[in-house]
């Protein structure tokens, strides 16, 4: 829940600071912003999406956007799943899944965030967590997504994981989800340990945060690669 239409200035910034790099980037603003964002990207390597969707196409589900209208709106992605989905407004993962469907239907590709708490971790339980969570969001249908890895202790708390850690949670996702389809890693990424995250096997991609929010930030992360 951050930006206002002054915050636009930010996406000019990142066209130019990152304009030598081949990676494909992604922006999802709040809803307010997607048509503008996605107006001012049109012909560069930045694509947008939306933070979340609804299940159904449309109905009596005031304040809700569905797949079909993130779309409308020029977004080609769309996070479901997020940790703090799950966590404040206690989405399980049915839900997600369904989410993910949805977003399929509607022509995008749903980005699945899994991620284990603090507690979980201490437990033992992060992988078993993280599967159970991988199998149960993931569509069943066919098509296009990603899944994105965000241990939710690590969020915005400047903690993160070690390489280790890191290595055989992506390693297991990918055993269970086959190969060609992206894994992202979300948490406390900055430009600082972009390079070293974003190096190690079976992480394609990172989901970034804070330092999102200024293009400086935001480039130095894709320019460290």
């Amino acid at each position: 829940m951050n930006g206002l239409a002054e915050s636009l200035g930010e996406v000019e910034s990142l066209q130019e600071l990152a304009k030598d790099t081949p990676h494909e980037l992604l922006i999802c603003p709040p809803a307010t912003l997607l048509f503008q964002m996605s107006e001012a990207v049109k012909g560069t390597q930045i694509a947008t999406g939306g933070q979340d969707c609804h299940t159904k196409e449309s109905g009596a589900n005031t304040g809700d956007l569905s797949a079909e209208m993130i779309s409308d709106a020029g977004g080609k992605y769309v996070i479901v799943g997020h940790s703090e989905r799950r966590t404040y407004y206690g989405e399980k993962s049915a839900l997600i899944q369904a989410k993910a469907e949805a977003a399929l239907r509607g022509g995008l590709v749903p980005i699945v965030c899994v991620g284990e708490t603090l507690a979980e971790r201490e437990k033992g339980l992060a992988l078993d967590i993280v599967l159970d969570q991988v199998k149960g969001s993931i569509p069943k249908s066919a098509g296009t997504f990603v899944v994105a890895y965000e241990p939710v202790w690590a969020i915005g708390t400047g903690l993160v994981p070690t390489v280790e850690d890191i290595t055989e949670i992506h390693d297991a996702i990918r055993a269970e989800i086959g190969a060609g389809i992206r894994i992202l890693y979300g948490g406390s990424v900055k430009p600082a340990n972009a390079k070293e995250i974003l190096s190690i096997k079976n992480v394609n991609g990172a989901l970034v945060g804070g330092a999102s929010l200024k293009a400086k930030d935001f480039a130095g992360i894709a320019n460290a690669l």
